[in-house]
């Protein structure tokens, strides 16, 4: 009798943490951009590494060759050209205006739209539309997004990603003294590419091309990625499907 209540009490306790271990577990947080468009939805589910820490991205739909067509998606901060935290005027940090060209450079070129200030990042007065930012989600995320024509063949979807003070020992703190936006960014945005094929529902797997300009001074994707750390693990694994 002792021996089967006490086996019983180890498999009470056995569903009990696993009850626990499952209620812990996040669910993917589900957003969705440009739903007033007719083109081709998309999902980009994008899971978490361990050196994920609020990191700025942005998502932009490509031709085959890589010629840019469309945002799809991009952080607020750097696509209305405020940051919550851009301003001390009171004494507090509140929003306030800022440009950080070594955010998402390789974007903003590909982008390459100019705003009323001459350059090349997006302000509140030229800022991207609503319909494609968004904060970026504190767990793992599904990306819903459409695009703003119908796709028909192949093309390639981009995703830039960068979080600052990021360092590791290439791209340290003194690297570049003189050069007060790179301390924004240290190692330098990510550049990630899937090829997609309207034809082709099955899911596929962003891949690391390469990295942008470690101050955002140009539009250059630098394919050397032995210099990156920590930087590869801000995203576990990120991949896209055509929806519908």
């Amino acid at each position: 009798m002792r021996t089967r209540i006490l086996l019983a009490a180890m498999i009470l306790f056995s569903l009990n943490i696993s009850a626990k271990k499952i209620k812990k577990e996040v669910q993917p947080v589900r957003v969705q951009y440009g739903i007033e468009n007719t083109g081709t939805k998309l999902e980009i589910s994008f899971e978490k590494g361990k050196s994920y820490n609020h990191p700025l991205f942005a998502v932009w739909l490509a031709e085959e060759n890589g010629k840019y067509i469309q945002t799809l998606f991009v952080s607020q901060s750097i696509g209305k050209g405020v940051f919550l935290r851009g301003s001390r005027k009171t004494g507090q940090w509140m929003p306030g205006e800022i440009q950080r060209p070594a955010a998402l450079p390789y974007w903003v070129h590909q982008r390459n739209i100019k705003s009323e200030k001459g350059g090349l990042l997006p302000t509140p007065t030229n800022p991207v539309a609503d319909a494609y930012t968004g904060a970026t989600p504190k767990n793992a995320f599904v990306l819903g997004v459409k695009t703003e024509k119908k796709l028909q063949g192949k093309y390639k979807i981009m995703f830039e990603l960068n979080q600052s003070w990021d360092w590791n020992e290439y791209w340290f703190n003194a690297k570049y003294p003189d050069d007060k936006e790179y301390k924004t960014s240290s190692q330098p945005a990510l550049v990630y590419c899937a090829d997609v094929d309207s034809s082709n529902p099955q899911p596929v797997e962003f891949k690391a091309v390469g990295h942008s300009h470690y101050s955002g001074k140009g539009g250059n994707l630098n394919k050397d990625l032995k210099t990156m750390t920590t930087a590869l693990n801000i995203a576990k694994r990120i991949t896209v499907k055509i929806v519908e």
